[in-house]
């Protein structure tokens, strides 16, 4: 909603202003140019990226005309199914969990948080280091850095898109500039026509320019801005989990533990330490 937001006002502001200052939007709609500038940035988008790269930056655009789902109450679930695994392994053991992390879509624990479960990687990540946990043959700093290898790449992986749409908006503007360098071309081969005829002939190489401008800065710039802001909201899902279950292996009890993973949540974000045990108490009651 915010994306469509800021759209209808930079297209508002500059071609309102534009109205108000006397101009003919009339002259700003030119097809060709936004076909040459358009085509242009889609074969470069093709040309300088891979098919994985390219998939990614599909499947990503569409996320950014959703809210953030990285929320308050994503993080209490989070913490709240943490703090469940958590105790069930201080009173039953690590092999009471097995069942839990090998099926977590069927596990009943799992099933109790549909928002966590619904991010698969995620649960992914908790799942394949309790299962670490359960295993025995690690320590915590071994478990640690592994924990940051892993964010890392998916920290890398998230940034694939964002870099493909930032570099496609650098290069609208120099697309703008072809556009307009073609118009200018037709101009001077159309030199013998009378002024009138000839101002408009420059007067439209010159909106290419300004489309090129106008498209870089105003529409696909501040995407690959709100994919990296994105990406970070989402890393803070893996450091929590990080953070907590390495409290938890280094013997602190469950609530402690959770409580080192609230400390890393952006203040945006992160719940009180009141909310997070009354939440943790309505999920227990259930």
């Amino acid at each position: 909603m915010l994306v469509i937001l800021g759209y209808v006002l930079v297209c508002g502001a500059v071609f309102g202003g534009f109205a108000l200052a006397g101009g003919h939007l009339a002259a700003l709609l030119q097809p060709v140019e936004l076909l040459m500038i358009g085509g242009a940035a889609v074969g470069s988008f093709l040309v300088g990226n891979n098919g994985k790269a390219i998939k990614a930056t599909l499947q990503a655009l569409p996320t950014l005309f959703k809210g953030s789902v990285y929320n308050k109450d994503l993080y209490m679930e989070l913490m709240s199914l943490l703090f469940e695994v958590l105790s069930k392994v201080r009173k039953e053991g690590l092999m009471s969990i097995e069942g839990d992390i090998d099926a977590p879509q069927e596990s009943p624990l799992f099933s109790k948080y549909p928002g966590v479960l619904g991010d698969h990687h995620v649960v992914e990540f908790m799942t394949d280091y309790l299962r670490l946990m359960v295993s025995g043959n690690m320590d915590a700093f071994q478990i640690e850095n592994l924990m940051d290898n892993e964010i890392e790449t998916h920290h890398h992986e998230g940034m694939v898109p964002a870099a493909c749409i930032a570099k496609l908006g650098d290069a609208l503007p120099a697309f703008g500039i072809v556009a307009a360098v073609m118009g200018v071309v037709h101009t001077m081969e159309s030199v013998g026509i009378p002024p009138s005829e000839l101002g408009i002939l420059i007067a439209h190489a010159l909106v290419g320019t300004f489309l090129g401008i106008l498209l870089a800065y105003g529409f696909v710039g501040p995407l690959a801005t709100l994919l990296e802001q994105k990406l970070e909201e989402s890393s803070k899902m893996f450091h929590c989990v990080k953070v907590t279950l390495l409290a938890s292996l280094n013997g602190y009890a469950p609530a402690l533990a959770v409580e080192f993973g609230r400390k890393v949540l952006f203040s945006t974000e992160r719940p009180t330490f009141s909310e997070l045990e009354v939440h943790i108490k309505k999920a227990k009651a259930k």
